[in-house]
């Protein structure tokens, strides 16, 4: 079947922004009208907690992968998996469906499934949902400012850890334990369908870039500039948070380009320019729109 290239991979990867914008926007809402309606109080979280939280995970996870064999830490983080999947589904569904129950067994459920069943399309979903409801949960917790900081000070270390190796590295040691935190976008159609079970997430990073079946983007690239979007509209309003929203996707879509064009498939740090164009998108949305 005809690979869909270049052109599919950012349709895709932007659709997957797009609806990610929305679910967490509408679980953000329901979730902001239910802390008014209890008269719960949004507590004030410091932008050194998530970023001191996201090195040490790093850090943790690296020699992790170092020290201990893959073999030992496989079910691990399947099992992680499976509750981030959960977790995310339950954020999703709580603030919706009225029976804590139900959507308790529908999380379980949801997670169980990608554990038993690990198709592209349903790994693509999950990672979705889960990101969206971590943004819409911690989005409103940090000022825009501040999280667009934490997100200038990320790029910096994605730029690094790609530049050096590392990020491959961590990408490999994790894809040998059948669980990857990144969204995987099949060239061709008939891929979506296919299982990673017995080693398939391996097959991901094997090979030239230009060969592979999969482009893969990650997790943060996503879930960072959405969490952004949520805490410019909890603070400047929907509209706003539409417009950062935007940049966001131009340099989401801008580091696909540049690693087609300019570095010729080679892997490529996607949160520099998305953080960049979010930097650019809040500027806009700071001084000509407040």
């Amino acid at each position: 079947m005809k690979k869909t290239g270049i052109l599919g991979v950012v349709l895709w990867s932007s659709l997957a922004f797009i609806i990610g914008a929305v679910i967490a926007s509408f679980v953000a809402s329901r979730e902001i009208v239910y802390l008014e309606t209890n008269q719960i109080v949004i507590p004030d979280v410091s932008p050194q907690f998530p970023l001191l939280y996201f090195f040490c995970a790093v850090v943790v996870i690296g020699v992790v992968l170092f020290l201990i064999p893959l073999s030992k830490l496989k079910w691990v983080f399947r099992i992680m998996f499976v509750l981030l999947y959960a977790w995310g589904i339950f954020v999703v569904l709580a603030l919706v469906i009225p029976s804590l129950i139900a959507v308790g067994i529908l999380a379980i459920a949801g997670g169980l499934t990608w554990l038993f069943v690990p198709r592209v399309w349903l790994h693509n979903v999950l990672m979705l949902i889960a990101l969206s409801g971590v943004a819409a949960v911690f989005g409103i917790l940090i000022d825009p400012w501040p999280l667009m900081g934490v997100l200038l000070v990320i790029a910096i270390y994605d730029f690094l850890a790609v530049r050096f190796g590392y990020m491959m590295w961590m990408a490999k040691k994790l894809s040998q334990s059948d669980a990857l935190p990144a969204f995987v976008i099949p060239k061709t159609q008939s891929n979506w369908n296919r299982s990673f079970g017995k080693g398939g997430f391996q097959t991901l990073v094997e090979g030239e870039a230009a060969e592979r079946e999969y482009s893969i983007l990650g997790g943060g690239d996503i879930g960072f500039p959405l969490m952004l979007m949520i805490s410019v509209s909890a603070v400047y309003g929907f509209v706003s948070s539409v417009i950062v929203a935007a940049f966001s996707l131009v340099g989401l879509i801008g580091a696909f380009l540049i690693q087609r064009f300019l570095v010729k498939g080679k892997p490529v740090p996607g949160i520099p320019p998305i953080s960049v164009m979010s930097l650019i998108g809040l500027l806009i949305v700071h001084f000509a729109m407040n």
